[in-house]
């Protein structure tokens, strides 16, 4: 017990031992929320005797929760099995394993990730724009809308052309046994809501349930916390309204902001006292904030003392900009500093292009993290592609992508030959290729072709059954069989793609020896839980969006862009109050030193431009000047809103009205422009 409470102060003392009914802890950046969550867990078992199986504890990424798992079990000793402690999405993978076959399904689907799941729509439909389709898709599955519902609601024919494109790809997800990431919290849910019994169970299961980064849930997270909390009431929220920035994502403020609402009885506690940042940079911080309407209200108290004041850096362009950085960055390693100290912030990606010029001049070694990923590297997404054959035979969509790795003489017309001869028979392309004669795939394709798919399907069928036997010794039969780094010879970057290989090898071999028992389904779906936070390592100073810095600390923060139209983003549907949180996550990400750089002029989208300061600089007290003071609204386009008379609409545009805003909002096909201080956000 003493060791839960040596480290915690007064207002985290009083959050831990506040075990029963809804809790809402509200945790200022740096304020320890990390260890007043694992404190609680721990009073929880430790303390109070809680089953650790009866716990729940919810975060949003792999990095976060790898944290959570080794600080708590510090700090408990003697169990017999670990509190199920992982992401929203990981959760979701865990209850379908078992359960999703109350749907109809099989519990050995594939998850796949968003590179698949553009290929996959890109091939029922190449006209429309893929991203868009996607996002679509996203929004329909977290507003649990079928594609007959999304049909209904179309209110353009591109609309319901993407709903006939959902209803393909879902069409194609369940012919192939796969599940995108929104299907695990979106069939999670669904199956909760359609048996009640099912629902009961599971909530009499985890009877406390907590949750990190409450300001990053979304509505459809909501809905399933509240399935998870249906007979009880013992959830504990921690969060933080002021870094509230995944708006564009489908976060709702709304969530924290009327937490007590949803969970009546709530007791709320907050934590202040802020353990990472320097008294400078929490006075910018907080002043920075204070400037928002639409929220709970909290101040940072600094802990560490005085520091260096906050550096503003003011250039002619990028290119000076670049400069100035690197002679800065140079200096801090000479120091002493580490490079993984370090990192540069930015609220636009493509501010980063000159910063990598500079720093390739100057000799900085860099990671830039949200770059191309390592599983999103083409040689590592064949070796995938073998790994989900191999798991699931079916999967057609992986089959098509290794048939001519490394080549085999297969042609697309070929493969688009045999894939609908497959569908005709109403089976699965290696299924087809298995068990037809040979005599009858000649017809189909060449003699020499019809015996190399032969033999490929039965190597396919002969490593996997040697996985089910050895999965440690998998990798090296794989490579053995197909030989795939062949795929690669001769080509300029053969070197680095095998060193890939090589890399993905030894991971896979890491995972295995550190969970025995894994099967090749359990890797394929821990790779593609990755987020972008899980590249933060090694040995380099890193650039990396704001949002992508959520959650991240550094000793050194440096920040550019800090100009009119990029810190913040200024225009239709741009959230003022968010783009504020956007600063105030930034600034509050260094520990020591921070800089905010910005400039007189930048290229940008084709033409160089004159650029106004940030009024955020005027805002955090670092200037004198006319403050800009806007009243903003919190709607932005795509909004689902509900005017007390018009009923339910969704926002198309969003404009000034004297001092209002004005929204033009589609009530089921009737349009109407009204003020934003008449409806409300959905």
């Amino acid at each position: 017990m003493e060791k839960i409470f040596e480290k915690l102060n007064n207002s985290q003392t009083d959050a831990v031992k506040q075990t029963e009914g809804p809790v809402l802890i509200l945790a200022g950046a740096g304020s320890g929320k990390t260890t007043t969550i694992v404190s609680r867990l721990a009073y929880l078992i430790e303390g109070i005797g809680i089953p650790a199986s009866n716990t729940l504890t919810l975060t949003f990424t792999n990095k976060a929760a790898k944290e959570m798992r080794e600080r708590a079990s510090n700090m408990m000793s003697n169990l017999a099995y670990p509190p199920l402690l992982c992401t929203f999405h990981k959760f979701g993978l865990l209850f379908l394993k078992f359960n999703i076959h109350l749907l109809g399904r099989q519990n050995n689907f594939v998850v796949i990730d968003s590179d698949d799941k553009k290929r996959i729509i890109k091939k029922i439909n190449s006209e429309l724009a893929t991203p868009l389709i996607a996002s679509e898709i996203s929004r329909y599955k977290n507003s649990l809308l079928t594609p007959d519902d999304a049909y209904k609601q179309a209110e353009f024919f591109n609309y319901q052309q993407i709903a006939k494109i959902y209803e393909e790809y879902e069409n194609y997800l369940l012919e192939n046994n796969l599940v995108d990431f929104d299907d695990l919290i979106a069939l999670t849910f669904k199956l909760l809501d359609e048996n009640p019994e099912l629902a009961r169970t599971t909530s009499d299961k985890y009877r406390y349930i907590m949750v990190d980064e409450y300001q990053d849930t979304n509505e459809l997270q909501l809905k399933l916390l509240q399935k998870l909390c249906s007979t009880h009431n013992n959830i504990c929220v921690v969060g933080d309204d002021d870094q509230s920035i995944y708006g564009w994502r489908g976060a709702h403020i709304r969530n924290i902001m009327e937490f007590d609402q949803d969970f009546i009885g709530t007791s709320v506690f907050k934590l202040e006292e802020n353990y990472r940042s320097r008294e400078p940079i929490l006075k910018v911080a907080n002043a920075l904030i204070e400037h928002n309407r639409s929220r709970l209200g909290k101040k940072l108290i600094p802990t560490r003392g005085g520091g260096e004041d906050i550096t503003i850096l003011n250039s002619s362009d990028e290119n000076e900009e670049a400069r100035k950085i690197a002679t800065k960055v140079n200096k801090l390693l000479d120091s002493g500093v580490k490079a993984e100290d370090i990192a540069v912030l930015y609220r636009v990606n493509v501010l980063s292009r000159s910063i990598e010029d500079g720093l390739n001049r100057a000799g900085i070694a860099y990671k830039l993290v949200g770059g191309l990923r390592f599983y999103d590297r083409a040689e590592i997404k064949d070796l995938i592609s073998y790994l989900r054959v191999i798991t699931n035979f079916h999967d057609d969509f992986s089959f098509k992508r290794i048939v001519n790795k490394p080549k085999r003489g297969m042609g697309k017309a070929s493969v688009d030959k045999i894939e609908l001869a497959a569908h005709a028979n109403e089976t699965s392309i290696f299924e087809y290729i298995e068990k037809i004669a040979i005599t009858d795939l000649e017809t189909l394709v060449k003699s020499k072709n019809a015996k190399t798919l032969k033999k490929f399907v039965k190597d396919i069928r002969s490593v996997a059954n040697a996985a089910k036997e050895s999965t440690y010794n998998f990798i090296d039969i794989l490579e053995d069989t197909f030989h795939l780094k062949d795929i690669y010879k001769g080509l300029p970057d053969e070197v680095e793609r095998v060193l890939n290989m090589d890399e993905f090898y030894g991971l896979f071999r890491d995972f295995i020896k550190n969970s025995p028992s894994a099967s090749l389904d359990e890797f394929l779906n821990e790779l593609t839980l990755q987020s972008e936070q899980d590249q933060v390592e090694g040995d380099s100073i890193y650039m990396m969006s704001i949002h992508a810095s959520k959650g991240l600390e550094f000793d050194h923060i440096f920040i550019i862009g800090l100009e009119e139209g990029f810190l913040p983003l200024v225009g239709d549907g741009s959230d003022l109050e968010e783009e504020r949180r956007l600063g105030y996550v930034s600034f509050t990400r260094a520990k020591d030193t921070l800089t905010l750089s910005h400039v007189d002029s930048r290229f940008y989208k084709g033409r160089r431009s004159d650029l106004q300061k940030s009024r955020f600089f005027n805002e955090a007290g670092l200037c004198e000047g006319s403050l800009i003071v806007e009243k903003n609204t919190a709607f932005k386009k795509g909004d689902l809103v509900r005017h007390k008379i018009f009923g339910t609409g969704r926002v198309n545009g969003v404009s000034k009205s004297g001092r209002e805003f004005k929204l033009n909002i589609n009530f089921a096909g009737t349009k109407r422009d009204i003020l934003a201080s008449f409806v409300e956000r959905l």
